[in-house]
């Protein structure tokens, strides 16, 4: 089961765990001004759950130097290792997976959704505007709900500005590697 995005549990999700801390403690203390302790922990119980779930994806997810030699072994591998792993990545989060050639590589399925992935240029340092204008117009092709751009480097401010504009995720960094690695 998928939280909706802006959903208050998504959202400490995302956030450092002490968010989630801070708000069980508040959740905690307001509710103990009226209430006995045990009816103030069930309050702040789930707020403590989502801590947790928060520190642990904060643990799987390699930062600093680690991210830095992570990033450089993907780098490192040929364009069918990388595809390879991608592939598997989606898979474990239940996409179905195909190859397709043009401005997209992958065409991803899940729920009746189609999503366009283009990952070829991964290596590149910088990414401009163009390759996003092509999976964009790929996506109005075969009327995709989502496209996104796979790359181990940066994308320039106008590659940033149209991104947002189109409205084209990218997985890049952390996020990357812990799509590639599982």
């Amino acid at each position: 089961m998928e939280l909706p995005e802006n959903s208050l549990f998504a959202i400490l999700l995302r956030a450092r765990r002490r968010v989630s801390l801070l708000v069980a403690l508040g959740a905690f203390a307001l509710v103990r001004l009226f209430l006995s302790e045990g009816y103030a922990f069930f309050t702040a119980f789930p707020f403590i759950v989502i801590a947790v779930m928060a520190l642990w994806r904060q643990l799987r997810v390699p930062s600093g130097a680690r991210l830095d030699a992570a990033i450089d072994a993907l780098r490192a591998m040929t364009w069918e290792e990388f595809a390879r792993a991608l592939e598997q990545g989606y898979r474990r989060q239940g996409y179905v997976v195909k190859r397709v050639e043009g401005a997209a590589d992958f065409e991803l399925e899940k729920a009746g959704r189609l999503s366009l992935v283009a990952a070829k240029r991964w290596k590149a340092s910088s990414t401009g505007v163009e390759p996003l204008k092509e999976l964009v117009a790929a996506g109005e092709a075969r009327e995709a709900v989502e496209c996104v751009y796979v790359l181990a480097g940066e994308m320039t401010q106008n590659a940033l500005g149209f991104a947002k504009k189109s409205k084209i995720s990218w997985v890049r960094g952390a996020d990357l590697v812990k799509l590639v690695r599982g």
